[in-house]
């Protein structure tokens, strides 16, 4: 399957990244188009078709996704109407609705909104899916092949989407001030940034592993840090008189409303 990615800001090349490098996509059969030659010239070394004509890709493609900023999407929607109408067309622009969407191209193609987050460069992001009417099973699962090779995927119905953008889409840049402030910590003790950065980031990663494959309840696993009188359960209740967990519901909140704001507009 032959796939194209208009734009290739941070979203689109984490993505194409993950893509490449996973295998889920070979280079012969990705094409990405962007405006910028500065911005397509880093593609040269992995042997990705790149142009800066939005309707070459769409022409070469099987698949065309959508990986522009939302407030750049109708525009390009505009431009590529025709050129996608017999296309599987994907979006990862938040707050574009499926509705809005399905106006903008015509009633004949075939949309799927994905939410996607950066650690897909690693392989090791979070994608979700909503498929729009008409998707057959063999298309989404094909969708859902291309994305895996990015990461881990789910398919949710559309108005969870927004809840969604605030756990997975937005969420690294939560964990990353927590692991940046965490490691700052360390310096204030003495500790180099370098090895800080390195213990917090391993405690994130194991921490988020010890969830996923024992499948116990965060909580559960949390108790099982905090031994009675000890350290850890002293710095529990402090992040709790402090407001983190109000802090955390409390940007969850300021995302979706965001987010919903934008689909409205």
């Amino acid at each position: 399957m032959k796939v194209g990615i208009i734009g290739s800001g941070n979203m689109a090349s984490a993505l194409a990244k993950g893509f490449l490098t996973s295998g889920s996509v070979k280079a012969e059969n990705l094409y990405i188009s962007d405006k910028s030659a500065e911005s397509l010239a880093k593609w040269q070394e992995f042997g990705v078709s790149t142009t800066s004509d939005n309707l070459t890709v769409c022409d070469a493609s099987d698949v065309v996704i959508y990986a522009v900023k939302p407030n750049i999407l109708p525009a390009v929607m505009e431009e590529t109407a025709d050129a996608v109408k017999h296309k599987l067309v994907v979006s990862i622009a938040a707050g574009v609705t499926l509705d809005k969407m399905q106006k903008s191209l015509g009633d004949t193609v075939k949309i799927i909104r994905a939410m996607p987050n950066t650690p897909a460069q690693v392989n090791c992001g979070m994608t979700v899916l909503s498929p729009g009417k008409d998707i057959e099973t063999t298309e989404l699962q094909a969708i859902e092949k291309i994305f895996e090779g990015a990461g881990s995927v789910a398919v949710l119905d559309e108005k969870y989407m927004n809840a969604a953008i605030a756990l997975h889409g937005s969420s690294p840049a939560y964990v990353y001030m927590l692991i940046d402030a965490m490691a700052d910590c360390g310096v204030k003790y003495g500790i180099p940034k370098e090895i800080s950065l390195l213990l917090a980031s391993k405690a994130v990663e194991g921490s988020a592993k010890m969830v996923l494959e024992t499948k116990q309840h965060p909580q559960t696993l949390k108790d099982a840090v905090c031994s009675p009188g000890g350290t850890t359960i002293a710095a529990v209740l402090e992040l709790e008189q402090s407001g983190f967990s109000s802090a955390i519901a409390n940007a969850i909140d300021a995302c979706v409303e965001k987010a919903e704001e934008m689909s409205k507009n």
